[in-house]
């Protein structure tokens, strides 16, 4: 049996699309756990209009995501626990697909699976995932910082199943963080234990805008960058083993998508702090040197040439 966490917040005209994504799994064994986290849309309202005895609804005064999750963690009746928002959706085979990952590799704490981005415009396109270290259909993600530092997240919040007692065991997602929580998750985990995966595509990224750099981000960064620092104790704790290889780099690829944030605000300083960094911890990160251009540009030419070539 699986349980199904989906924190939702303001997500009225997605979240029964959703749901019925996961009433139309192959796979019929799972609960549906929503957390209404103070929607004031009415979003609890429409995801009460599908109807089905797996689903149940708790509520919850707005903590946001992180603390929604916790409470759909901890509300859970299974040990296998699949996270989706509730604006993404899983193909037909999602669950099944990760139930089979589950039986095929059982020593593993953490079950992902490919997924593909729709955007706003209807437009498809599929992840980039390199260095994968197995060759076929599935295998154990041994190497996850190596790939997730030159690749889309290999884990994503809508295509991972976890063990509860696992994510519990790292302290669940982390309350206060706006942006990065789940990366700072997935990174614990893998420091943790052992990650399956699969490359076939089970789920779908519902991108809004902003979410590309000829837009602006969809939220600010937190101050104080808790992620980055969580992530530098993390490597710290655990250098030189096996489980953190590749770590260094990763934590540079963090500080560029601070830096690809900083610049479209506009916040100059911020910006060259987040190259800088990104550099320290990797400098031959190459890809991080155009921020550090456009920050020093007249803010009109900085903004033509992101809206120009933002996506090239």
């Amino acid at each position: 049996m699986i349980s199904v966490v989906i924190p939702l917040y303001n997500k009225a005209g997605q979240v029964a699309h959703t749901l019925r994504s996961v009433l139309g799994q192959t796979f019929d064994r799972f609960e549906v756990v929503i957390v209404d986290d103070g929607s004031t849309d009415g979003s609890a309202d429409e995801a009460c209009s599908v109807h089905d005895e797996r689903i149940r609804l708790v509520s919850q005064l707005n903590a946001g995501v992180s603390a929604a999750r916790n409470r759909g963690i901890a509300e859970a009746r299974y040990d296998l626990i699949a996270f989706l928002d509730a604006d993404d959706e899983w193909k037909p085979t999602y669950l099944e697909t990760q139930y089979n990952l589950y039986k095929k590799y059982p020593d593993c704490t953490v079950y992902a699976c490919n997924y593909e981005f729709h955007g706003s415009d209807g437009k498809v396109t599929p992840t980039i995932l390199r260095k994968l270290p197995f060759a076929g259909e599935d295998g154990m993600l041994s190497n996850y910082f190596e790939v997730a530092c030159c690749s889309h997240p290999p884990l994503w919040t809508s295509a991972v199943m976890v063990r509860k007692q696992a994510v519990q065991a790292v302290g669940g997602f982390p309350v206060g963080v706006r942006s990065g929580e789940d990366l700072l998750t997935w990174a614990r985990l893998a420091v943790a234990g052992q990650i399956a995966f699969n490359n076939k595509i089970g789920a779908v990224y519902g991108l809004g805008e902003g979410y590309d750099y000829a837009n602006m981000p969809p939220r600010r960064q937190d101050e104080g960058d808790p992620v980055g620092r969580q992530l530098l104790s993390l490597y710290r704790a655990h250098k030189g083993e096996k489980c953190t290889h590749g770590m260094k780099r990763y934590i540079s690829h963090w500080h560029k998508m601070r830096a690809s944030v900083a610049v479209r605000f506009g916040e100059r300083v911020e910006t060259l702090c987040e190259v800088a960094k990104s550099l320290w911890y990797n400098p031959l990160n190459y890809k991080v040197m155009p921020f550090a251009v456009l920050a020093v540009l007249p803010d009109k030419l900085r903004v033509s040439i992101i809206k120009r070539y933002g996506n090239e």
